[in-house]
């Protein structure tokens, strides 16, 4: 029995040029599912060639509004949607666990065909307020977004960014298929004895 009304449930946002099924995404949905956490991957349109107002439809339909028991996690280019979803957000929310991987809200060096959607301004002021668990994940060694545009998201938020170390960009083809360090910011590990 949990003192808990709110059920837990999370919602992982994958990235550019990505689908539900790559990555670390699917195997962290299994390893909440078995936790009893009911996780969705939602798939977002278009993902190779990505519009920023459909995107934002998308991760606002599969996240709706959150409250204690929502988790988010996101990666790379589901960061900044999921980012513009919370901003927009009106009246009272909270989320439980806020989990974002090599995020950035700044213009990728990279990849200048992203620029439309962080263009625009994303106004960050208060959202720590309104999340319980916030955790930034980065590599050292992100040949797509540079490790100062974490930190400086991290910072946005008022916290700073843990470091996986040789991670990449968190890609499949980095050899992350599996990330731990997102599941322990969501679900530490071992049952509480209180």
């Amino acid at each position: 029995m949990t003192p808990k009304t709110t059920r837990q449930r999370a919602t992982i946002i994958h990235g550019y040029a990505a689908t539900p099924q790559d990555h670390w995404f699917g195997w962290l949905a299994a390893q909440l599912d078995a936790r009893g956490v009911p996780t969705t991957v939602p798939a977002l349109p278009d993902s190779e060639a990505p519009d920023p107002d459909r995107w934002l439809a998308a991760v606002a339909a599969g996240v709706g509004t959150p409250d204690e028991g929502s988790v988010l996690v996101a990666h790379s280019l589901g960061c900044v949607t999921a980012l513009r979803h919370l901003c927009s957000l009106a009246g009272p929310w909270r989320l439980g666990a806020l989990v974002l991987v090599s995020g950035f809200v700044d213009p990728l060096p990279a990849l200048p065909t992203l620029d439309s959607h962080v263009g625009r301004p994303l106004d960050l002021a208060g959202i720590r307020d309104h999340v319980d668990r916030l955790t930034l994940l980065r590599s050292d060694a992100d040949p797509y977004v540079p490790p100062g545009h974490t930190d400086r998201l991290a910072g946005l938020l008022g916290t700073s960014a843990e470091v996986i170390p040789g991670a990449g960009h968190f890609l499949a083809s980095d050899g992350v298929t599996s990330l731990p360090a997102a599941l322990a910011a969501i679900a530490p590990p071992g049952p509480t004895g209180s």
